[in-house]
């Protein structure tokens, strides 16, 4: 009933296709959380939070040092999407779970997914969109709306949802730096990515490339 309550009252909380995949930089989970005084509900949500962070942390450091074994597959659905599956496992208990994909027009994405006791507890999903924004045709500028979320669980349910969203263009003298970039708290709905985590699951053992997940 503690989760229940927890989940209803706390409902705030990858444009080349290879490159950006093998590239992925670190995400951070962000840092920033809320704190209401005398609040035993939203206390519990944010201790809950900040053990998802450590938990984050102590994995990612891992899959850095590459002391994780590893296996995936392919995809490919003609019409469809296709992308790139891997696994982390310690001791044959999945840990981290690397998405990407590619649709033929111009969208990509790719998702973690950070896993304790064969429940998903973190989940970043990074969603790329790119258009040509002027330039000429012999040398075209293009542009990358991107977007971050963040999804903290905990038993399935939404403990903590951030997003962030910013732009990119080809043709800019300066970088922009995501991480400078504030997370703003929404309401999100994680029943797509889950879906594509049960779907990740049911493939596991499988190798090179299959035709759809």
């Amino acid at each position: 009933m503690k989760i229940l309550c927890i989940a209803a009252g706390l409902l705030l909380i990858s444009s080349c296709k290879n490159d950006k995949y093998k590239t992925a930089r670190k995400e951070p989970a962000p840092k920033d959380s809320i704190i209401v005084k005398n609040n035993p509900i939203t206390t519990a949500a944010t201790n809950s939070i900040e053990e998802i962070k450590k938990e984050y942390e102590m994995l990612q450091a891992r899959l850095e040092s590459k002391s994780f074994t590893s296996k995936g597959f392919t995809y490919d659905c003609n019409e469809e999407p296709s992308g790139e599956v891997k696994f982390y496992s310690d001791k044959d208990e999945i840990k981290i779970i690397e998405h990407f994909y590619a649709e033929h027009s111009h969208f990509s994405a790719s998702e973690k997914y950070f896993i304790k006791n064969g429940k998903p507890f973190f989940i970043f999903r990074h969603e790329t969109v790119w258009n040509f924004d002027g330039g000429t045709p012999e040398k075209p500028i293009t542009k990358d709306d991107i977007t971050e979320t963040r999804i903290y669980l905990e038993n399935d349910k939404i403990l903590k949802c951030l997003e962030k969203k910013y732009s990119i263009k080809s043709d800019s003298k300066e970088k922009t730096s995501p991480d400078t970039i504030p997370s703003k708290e929404t309401q999100c709905n994680a029943d797509e990515v889950m879906k594509t985590y049960q779907s990740l699951l049911r493939n596991k053992d499988k190798k090179g490339e299959i035709k759809c997940l």
